[in-house]
């Protein structure tokens, strides 16, 4: 059930590619339409999913190659399911945005379809080299999307993606092969209790690889500065797909191989990545107000929009970590409706200078539908109640508070600090009088309005109810808790002579019951 997500997208991406004849309304048609399928095939996994099961579902499994302990097993829990389906809706909101001239429409779709391939792939790998396998195999298609239909400094915002999401798969693979080699492992399977065995001072400095790989696919402070230009350099789908679900593959390792593999580790180093998220957090939002460009301000909000799941996941609370899943799906949804509509007035005005723009919301000769959806994207990427935006921070902050209050309390500084750069993009932006060069805009077409306002009421639909989302994702989140928390170990200082030599241990293993549900 879940092999169709992975290998339906990457045969139709050869399709599309070997087929020199077919033209490229054919060509998008059938990108459209194999994600549209793939969006609703993941929506009937997501109804057929076991509310209180913590464990593995659909799970797929063989034998690949044995040699190198390298298994084929798929498998999907909560906290990969709500990140699965985001990227079906997203991968077809893009290619449904992608503007039918195009040039090289046949290479575009198979790329963006190759790309939907290694993505949902990572997300459902339960193999730690067949993780890796799919990590990198995102990374050729997106180098390519920004390269050949980038802006003026393509190859520069490329390159420099290319490089820093190779030294990122480096870290990353490098902890897993240190991981399985020195736990005697036989295999690369995700084993949660194969780092058990190991000893802290090993257990920190692998955890610390792995931290470092995916922060810098986050990213997060000082690992960041690939991500601006990237988003600027980047057509508007490349951009809906990079901030709506490339950068959750950083956030989902987190939670995955940091928390999930290391979780004694964790709790040791738990209060240096909360420190590390306020540093994110606030770094990007102060030098988002200092933007003139709207896709770099975006840029450096997501930033910090990502430290909010960093100090969710450093709390290790049931409710951060829900917080911290709520967080990355209505980022996806919010940045990638962000990105539509700055796409859209660079589109009709050829400018995302904020020095430039102004008087965009006038309702006879400016853009008033496009003003209003962005007012509503503003408020929600600021958390305002009722909107996908505030649920996510709450929980956050909510299940860090009691872990990490000060922590908790600046990054929730820089919530307010959003709505200062945001305001600042809708005033200078859509208010004020309309400049006489810009009287006779193009219209915006129905077609152009369509998934930006199905994006804009899943975001306050998922604000009003958010509980279709959070359901989904309790019982794993408290499973995640519960490894690190079902045993607290208190370690004295060792004597010299060590006590060992007269019988007595210098730690003690005390099984709580129920399980310490603070923070370590």
């Amino acid at each position: 059930m879940l092999s169709p997500l992975v290998w339906i997208p990457a045969i139709s991406a050869a399709v599309i590619a070997f087929f020199p004849k077919m033209t490229s309304r054919i060509a998008r048609r059938i990108a459209f339409a194999i994600a549209f399928l793939l969006l609703i095939w993941s929506i009937f996994l997501g109804s057929q999913f076991q509310l209180f099961n913590s464990d593995w579902q659909f799970q797929e499994y063989m034998p690949w190659l044995e040699t190198l302990g390298l298994h084929y097993h798929l498998g999907i829990d909560g906290l990969s399911l709500p990140l699965l389906i985001l990227n079906e809706f997203l991968t077809s909101i893009a290619i449904y945005t992608t503007h039918p001239l195009t040039h090289r429409p046949r290479f575009f779709y198979t790329l963006i379809l190759l790309l939907n391939a290694g993505i949902s792939g990572a997300f459902l790998a339960q193999d730690l080299l067949l993780f890796f396998l799919f990590y990198e195999a995102e990374l050729i298609p997106l180098y390519l999307l920004i390269a050949i239909w980038g802006g003026d400094r393509r190859e520069y915002a490329a390159t420099k993606f290319l490089i820093y999401t190779a030294i990122s798969g480096i870290l990353i693979i490098a902890a897993f092969l240190a991981l399985v080699g020195i736990s005697g492992a036989t295999n690369f399977d995700y084993n949660p209790s194969v780092s058990s065995t190991l000893p802290l001072a090993i257990q920190i400095p692998l955890l610390l690889t792995i931290l470092l790989g995916f922060a810098i696919k986050t990213p997060l402070v000082p690992f960041h500065t690939w991500l601006p230009d990237a988003h600027v350099e980047a057509s508007t789908p490349v951009s809906i797909l990079l901030a709506g679900i490339l950068l959750k593959l950083g956030a989902y390792g987190f939670l995955r191989f940091g928390l999930g593999l290391f979780p004694e580790a964790w709790s040791v180093l738990a209060p240096w990545f909360a420190t590390w998220a306020v540093v994110s957090v606030l770094y990007g939002v102060i030098v988002a107000i200092a933007q003139t460009d709207m896709k770099k301000m975006i840029a450096y909000s997501s930033i910090g929009h990502m430290g909010y799941v960093l100090l969710a996941a450093a709390a290790a609370t049931p409710i951060s970590l829900t917080g911290a899943i709520v967080q990355m799906v209505s980022h996806g949804l919010i940045s990638g409706l962000l990105f539509l509509l700055v796409g859209i007035v660079y589109d009709k005005t050829c400018s995302r200078n904020l020095n430039i723009l102004k008087g965009l919301l006038n309702p006879e000769q400016g853009l008033p539908v496009i003003g209003s959806l962005m007012i509503v994207a503003v408020m929600a990427s600021a958390g305002i109640p009722g909107m996908a935006g505030f649920v996510g921070e709450f929980l956050c902050f909510r299940g860090s508070f009691s872990v990490f209050p000060i922590q908790t309390l600046l990054c929730m500084l820089g919530t307010g600090l959003t709505a200062v750069y945001f305001l600042t993009l809708i005033n200078r932006a859509f208010f004020g009088r309309l400049p006489e060069a810009m009287a006779e805009l193009p219209p915006v077409k129905w077609s152009e309005r369509i998934p930006a306002a199905i994006l804009a009421a899943i975001i306050i639909l998922f604000g009003i109810q958010p509980g279709w989302l959070i359901s989904k994702t309790e019982a794993t989140t408290s499973a995640m808790k519960l490894t690190s928390s079902e045993l607290l170990v208190i370690k004295f200082t060792p004597l010299n002579p060590p006590m060992e030599s007269y019988g007595v241990h210098t730690s003690l293993e005390i099984p709580l019951n129920p399980p310490y549900k603070g923070g370590l």
